[in-house]
C-alpha cells in the first residue's frame, strides 16, 4: 500500500524522532530478548506524551479551518487534555477542557495535582463534570457561548483519536522502523497501551504501509479486549478510507485486557510492581493509568518471546499523572524492596 501523508496540514510540536533507548539492565533482569524503549514521553510539549503526535495533525487541521478555540474531552487526569492545553498555548488557541469524573477517586492529589494542575498552568479553561449527562450539557453550553462570541471551534475527540489523529502514529511507525534499520535491527514485538485506539490504529496502518510483520501487543487499559478491538478497527477503516488505501488486517495485533484490572485509572499491585521494576532498571518513570499497565504486559510478552527478535516498549508518557496518585503511589512503591525478583 502507498499513501501520501504530506498533503495533510500539520503543525510542528515535537522534536522528532523521539529517542529509541537500549535497556540492557532491564533485558538482563528479565532474561529474554533485547528490550528497547521508544521514548514518546519525550515529545516535550506539555511534558510530552503520545498525544502530541496526534495533535500535530489535529491542530494543523484546526488552524487550516480557521479555528480560534479548541474543545476536547477526557477524565480528570487526562494526558490528552494536558497536552492539548500546552499545544494550544504554544499556538495561541483558546483551550476548553470538558472533563468527566470517570475514576472513583476524590482525594486532593487526584483532583488538584498532576495533569489537572498543568492544565491550569497552560491556561486551559477546565470544566469538571460529575457524569456523562453533565458533560454533554457543558459541551452544548460552550458551543453556544462560542457561537454567540463569533468564535470558530475545533472539537477534538477523546484521546485525539479520529482518522486525522491516527496519522500521527502512521508516521511514528515509519520513524521507528527507520531507527531500527539504522541499528541493523528488527523488532518482532511492540508493546503499547491502548484506550481511545488512535495510537494502535496508526501503528497498524503505518506498519502495513511499510510491509512490516511487526506484532503489536495492545494493553487494554480502559475497556475489554473485544471492545478495544472494535474501536481500533473502526478508526483503522476510517483512516484507510480517508487515505484511499485498503484497510489493513488486525491479524498482527493482540488485544490483551489481562492488565485492565478493576477498570480505567485503577492500578493494582501488578501495575505498581511494573512501575517500580522499570524505574529501578532504567531510571524511566511510568504512570499508573497507561504506561504502567502496558509495562505489566511487557513482562509477559518478554517471557513468551525468548527466541524472538527485539521487543520495543512504546512509552506513551503520562508521568505527570503519577502525582495525581501521590499518596497511593508512595504507599505502594515505598514498601517494595529493590530486589529484581
Amino acid at each position: 500500500m502507498r499513501a501520501d501523508l504530506g498533503s495533510f496540514p500539520r503543525v510542528e510540536l515535537a522534536p522528532l524522532p523521539t529517542p529509541l533507548e537500549d535497556c540492557p539492565r532491564l533485558t538482563e533482569h528479565l532474561g529474554g530478548p533485547p528490550i528497547l524503549i521508544k521514548r514518546d514521553d519525550a515529545t516535550l510539549a506539555g511534558a510530552g506524551g503520545n498525544k502530541v503526535r496526534k495533535l500535530e495533525y489535529l491542530l494543523g487541521k484546526a488552524r487550516a479551518d480557521g479555528a480560534d478555540t479548541v474543545i476536547t474531552f477526557g477524565a480528570v487526569q487526562t494526558n490528552h487534555g494536558r497536552q492539548t492545553a500546552a499545544a494550544c498555548a504554544r499556538l495561541g488557541l483558546r483551550c476548553q477542557l470538558v472533563l468527566t469524573d470517570l475514576v472513583p477517586r476524590s482525594d486532593d492529589a487526584y483532583l488538584h495535582s498532576g495533569n489537572i494542575l498543568l492544565d491550569t498552568v497552560f491556561g486551559a479553561e477546565v470544566h469538571v463534570c460529575p457524569g456523562e449527562d453533565e458533560t454533554v450539557e457543558t459541551f452544548k453550553r460552550l458551543m453556544t457561548d462560542a457561537d454567540e462570541d463569533g468564535r470558530t471551534v475545533a472539537v477534538l475527540p477523546l484521546g485525539g483519536s479520529d482518522a486525522v489523529g491516527v496519522l500521527g502514529y502512521a508516521n511514528a511507525a515509519a520513524e521507528l522502523t527507520g531507527q531500527l534499520a539504522e541499528r541493523g535491527m528488527s523488532a518482532s514485538e511492540l508493546v503499547v497501551p491502548c484506550s481511545s485506539g488512535g495510537t494502535v490504529a496508526g501503528l497498524v496502518l503505518g506498519t502495513a504501509l511499510l510491509g512490516s510483520d511487526l506484532r503489536i501487543n495492545a494493553a487494554c487499559v480502559s475497556h475489554s479486549a473485544s471492545e478495544t478491538e472494535q474501536t481500533v478497527a473502526k478508526l483503522l477503516a476510517d483512516t484507510a478510507d480517508m487515505l484511499g488505501v485498503h484497510t489493513p488486517s488486525l491479524d498482527r495485533v493482540r488485544f490483551d485486557d489481562s492488565v485492565l484490572g478493576a477498570g480505567y485509572g485503577i492500578p493494582d499491585e501488578r501495575v505498581w510492581r511494573a512501575i517500580r521494576f522499570i524505574g529501578i532498571t532504567t531510571g524511566i518513570p511510568l504512570d499508573p493509568v497507561y504506561s504502567g499497565k502496558a509495562a505489566a504486559l511487557l513482562m509477559d510478552v518478554v517471557s513468551e518471546s525468548r527466541d524472538a527478535g527485539s521487543v520495543v516498549f512504546l512509552h506513551t508518557g503520562g508521568m505527570p499523572g503519577l502525582f495525581g496518585y501521590g499518596p497511593e503511589a508512595y504507599a505502594e512503591l515505598a514498601g517494595m524492596t529493590n530486589t529484581m525478583s
